[in-house]
């Protein structure tokens, strides 16, 4: 049972919310001693928090003017005092949502920015194994002001079965929430969309023209020796062989889609090597026998940002020829502009910290993708945004 806020718990989020919402940067340090940046008044019609609260104050930008001192020093004290960048109002919007739907600029950037420092953390801390009560070396105020408000609790071994079968219960609901689920999952093979049993579009043919483009920035000249990770529709191999492979490599896990492949005759083509199964038991393989490749893509299913993280890190580096180029299907947090923007951050620096030079070449989506038709029959769209980033990467010289 939730525990219902006393009359001051609701008056101290009022004082904190107005504060906020008045730019109030002295008020607000005398009451986040005793509340948090992360406080919502349960009166209130619709629910917002502090940071919400303040971007809202600044109103829409008009003729290029942008939010006042007062606002962004407003912004950045919530940030320090462990506001969350994606929290959600009850419009489903984030505090970047809305300052990019007014046009605030600065603002958006320093959400942007949030969201890399408090994600890049995060992945920091799980890397090093740490707890809710450990702390991370070198920036400790900085580890605490980017943690979450509600942290993990500690739960009985009764309450962690009750978790652990909520979750799958979940992931039958949603297969593309669990590789391996997806991977035993029936797929449905239409005109236009693939398909997978919980009805997510693994992919559309609107992703034709993205696909060939990556075709093209990754093969330069006929000759060269290619793998695509992800076969899916078959798009992006398709137009890699218009380049004239010497070697085309696929990656393909899901049984389904073998079939498919053999009924299109890949298997049969000259210069085509399918390998079956996952790409976390295939790549080792291909490392072992010495395998030097000209050109990786990547583009799975069912998989996080960690995947991928994974497979250029410890993979690409070690199958990429010294002059080749690495490329990935960039639709991380494509469902929200700001989560995007964020993700793409992310990639490219821990691409640069791994070794690689990333160039991005800015692709408009089709015109009506965004319409309710074109995704109809699908779970929900997996893009909303207007431009594609596409990435190329290369070793750093």
């Amino acid at each position: 049972m939730v525990e219902q806020a006393s009359e001051e718990d609701v008056l101290l989020a009022k004082k904190i919310i107005s504060a906020a919402e008045r730019h109030d940067v002295p008020a607000l340090k005398i009451l986040l001693k005793e509340g948090s940046a992360n406080v919502q008044d349960p009166t209130a019609t619709v629910a917002t928090s502090p940071l919400h609260a303040a971007i809202v104050a600044c109103g829409k930008a008009e003729d290029e003017k942008e939010a006042g001192e007062d606002a962004v020093r407003t912004v950045e004290f919530l940030l320090e005092n462990g506001a969350i960048w994606n929290d959600l109002n009850k419009e489903d919007e984030t505090p970047g949502c809305i300052a990019l739907r007014l046009g605030q600029k600065k603002i958006y950037d320093m959400m942007v920015e949030a969201g890399v420092r408090a994600e890049l953390l995060f992945s920091k801390m799980e890397a090093l194994g740490l707890g809710d009560d450990d702390e991370v070396e070198g920036n400790d105020d900085e580890a605490r002001e980017e943690q979450p408000a509600a942290k993990k609790q500690k739960v009985s071994e009764e309450e962690a079965q009750a978790i652990q079968e909520a979750v799958e219960e979940e992931v039958l609901d949603d297969v593309s929430k669990d590789n391996r689920a997806y991977l035993k999952s029936q797929l449905r093979y239409k005109p236009g969309i693939l398909l997978d049993e919980s009805d997510n579009a693994v992919m559309m043919d609107w992703e034709t023209q993205i696909m060939e483009r990556h075709a093209e920035t990754l093969i330069p000249k006929p000759g060269l020796k290619v793998m695509n990770v992800g076969h899916g529709m078959g798009i992006v191999d398709t137009a890699i062989q218009t380049h004239d492979p010497t070697e085309h490599h696929i990656v393909e896990a899901h049984p389904q889609v073998h079939q498919r492949l053999r009924e299109h005759g890949w298997y049969d083509k000259p210069n085509v090597i399918i390998h079956e199964g996952r790409w976390q038991d295939v790549l080792p393989k291909l490392v072992e026998q010495g395998v030097v490749l000209d050109a990786i893509y990547y583009d799975t299913f069912a998989e996080d940002y960690k995947a991928l993280k994974e497979f250029f890190s410890e993979y690409v580096i070690q199958l990429l020829a010294p002059d080749g180029k690495f490329g990935w299907y960039n639709g991380l947090g494509a469902d929200r502009q700001i989560c995007y923007d964020v993700y793409t951050k992310i990639a490219e620096i821990d691409l640069y910290e791994t070794g690689f030079d990333t160039t991005w070449e800015d692709i408009k989506v089709p015109t009506g993708l965004h319409g309710s038709k074109q995704w109809e029959g699908t779970r929900r769209p997996y893009w909303t945004i207007d431009i594609y980033r596409l990435p190329v990467n290369t070793f750093v010289k």
